[in-house]
């Protein structure tokens, strides 16, 4: 358990690490997101080659796929856009209307046990994303498109949950990667900009971090179960708000603050429930 817990934390902070350098390359480098969001498909694909197999192929003929990969898709691509315009531990925040909508869209579609009790943390989740969305005519451009970012990785969750038992998790791993990467070339290959060693750095970082942080989800996995992982996901959030103070000099104000802290401890009072729920 104390490997998977190192392992978690390693992957929960390479992920924000490679929006970090996501968002270095957007509004440093002044790069297009999309581009950022092709070339993590791009680069993560050739990174992923070792985990393609020949059940690989087949996969990829099921419609399915291919919608799981659309939502994946969305979810880079948006969160790209919204780092251009805010900070990085807002973002993240805004960001994990994800697994509340992925909470609900399991419950309708999957028909996935809930309890009252969980709805109302998920709830409370949901109140703290508000707070630092602060929906309105002040509202961030950048956060609204961090919660639509949320919403499609909360559809991506729940597909994948859907999925898992038609291939295994290399083998979905290396699909989500190739596909998303096949769906956005034909739009955007003509953004890359001038690959000077620092673009080509950054963008070679980005893709690294973020493939790099969703294949240690995948070690973690092997050594404890998902419910006894499920609160170190929020190690996100954490690593986020780290990396958004030492790189950008971004301090979250207090509304903000109060929504962190009302989205981590809602998620982590959630997972504990699920956690007791599963060994009952």
């Amino acid at each position: 358990m104390w490997q998977a817990l190192i392992i978690m934390f390693i992957a929960m902070s390479m992920i924000p690490a490679g929006d970090t350098a996501g968002k270095l390359l957007t509004n440093v480098h002044e790069a297009s997101p999309f581009f950022v969001a092709w070339s993590r498909f791009v680069l993560g694909t050739l990174m992923a080659l070792p985990f393609l197999r020949p059940d690989t192929f087949r996969l990829m003929k099921d419609w399915r796929i291919w919608l799981r990969a659309l939502f994946l898709t969305g979810g880079i691509t948006f969160i790209q856009i919204a780092l251009t315009t805010a900070p990085v531990a807002n973002v993240f925040a805004a960001f994990f209307v994800g697994p509340i909508l992925s909470y609900v869209l399991s419950a309708v579609l999957l028909r996935e046990a809930v309890t009252p009790m969980r709805s109302a943390l998920m709830a409370l989740g949901f109140i703290g994303v508000l707070l630092v969305v602060r929906p309105g005519f002040d509202a961030s451009p950048g956060l609204a498109f961090a919660a639509l970012a949320g919403c499609c990785y909360g559809a991506f969750l729940t597909s994948s949950r859907w999925l898992a038992p038609l291939g295994r998790p290399g083998s979905l791993f290396f699909s989500q990667l190739f596909l998303s990467a096949v769906m956005m070339t034909p739009f955007c290959w003509h953004m890359t900009p001038a690959l000077t060693p620092t673009i080509a750095g950054l963008s070679l970082a980005s893709a690294a971090f973020s493939a790099g942080g969703n294949l240690l989800l995948l070690y973690a996995y092997q050594r404890a179960t998902a419910s006894s992982l499920a609160p170190y996901v929020y190690f996100q959030l954490i690593a986020a708000t780290a990396l958004g103070w030492a790189v950008f000099h971004d301090l979250p104000d207090l509304l903000t603050i109060a929504g962190l802290v009302l989205i981590i401890g809602a998620g982590l009072a959630s997972a504990v429930l699920g956690q007791r729920a599963a060994r009952a």
